[in-house]
């Protein structure tokens, strides 16, 4: 078996996180590196999950295809109503999202949501870098982020850079909230549950002290140094000497990911 690449090193954290019986929601994004994080990502994950320990997890795409055959794939649709995407085997499609669950009643279980800032207490912006009035960037804007961060139970953030400018103290615009002033932070704001659950990059994956309300390290990539990380997080992340490294992926998680799931490499081109 060969090594492992990123992408599947990542898939193989996210699939440990769901749960038998949940439901979990991502969209189509455009651009390589978002949809790799944002899609692919996330799909491989669902499907491994699926296939292991959590048979009856329902993965929505697009909040219209339910579980669909991604193993038929021969190139990735290019819309979330794309001939290729809806010719796809499916246990079912529906014409209105979301179906029969409701969204305020907190039957979707998780989802994923892409951003351009993320702070130290989870939230996230993908409208504007600096002054929404006057910005230095106009972003494409909240996509949803508001209600995947309020309506959803959970949330996972996935970032495809990790720089500076892309971990700051604080956000430039809210475009999805996560636990300022913690989850009592949350309750004032009338949030009964939700918030970002892990932030997954290219160097490292973050976790939440919930209570306290602020990102922490969970584990580092293999390679990734400490220093490194330092230099690419625009804020103070603490003691890292205790943070292990990110587990890799089982040769039985790889067998399934690129045999099962993706055996034409559509989903995780080679790297």
């Amino acid at each position: 078996m060969t090594e492992p690449t990123l992408y599947e090193t990542l898939a193989a954290v996210l699939a440990k996180e769901f749960l038998n019986g949940e439901v979990g929601f991502t969209g189509l994004l455009t651009g390589k590196a978002a949809a790799m994080f944002g899609t692919a990502i996330p799909i491989v994950a669902m499907e491994l999950a699926r296939r292991t320990h959590a048979p009856d997890l329902t993965l929505l795409l697009a909040g219209c295809y339910h579980n669909p055959d991604f193993s038929q794939l021969e190139a990735m649709p290019d819309s979330e109503h794309d001939a290729v995407l809806r010719d796809l085997s499916t246990e079912a499609q529906t014409y209105d999202y979301p179906g029969q669950w409701a969204l305020k009643r907190g039957d979707i279980s998780f989802g994923f949501s892409s951003a351009v800032q993320v702070d130290t207490v989870g939230n996230i912006n993908s409208v504007c870098i600096g002054p929404y009035d006057k910005p230095k960037v106009r972003l494409v804007g909240p996509i949803l982020q508001p209600e995947h961060m309020t309506l959803f139970r959970r949330e996972y953030i996935m970032m495809p850079h990790h720089d500076r400018r892309n971990f700051v103290e604080k956000v430039d615009f809210i475009s999805g909230v996560g636990f300022p002033g913690g989850e009592a932070g949350r309750k004032s704001l009338g949030l009964a549950w939700g918030g970002p659950a892990l932030v997954l990059t290219p160097k490292c994956v973050f976790d939440f002290d919930r209570v306290a309300g602020r990102i922490r390290v969970r584990s580092i990539h293999e390679g990734v140094g400490h220093d490194e990380l330092r230099d690419a997080t625009g804020f103070d992340l603490g003691d890292l000497s205790g943070v292990p490294t990110t587990p890799r992926p089982s040769d039985d998680e790889l067998t399934i990911i690129r045999r099962e799931i993706d055996p034409r490499r559509i989903l995780f081109s080679p790297t």
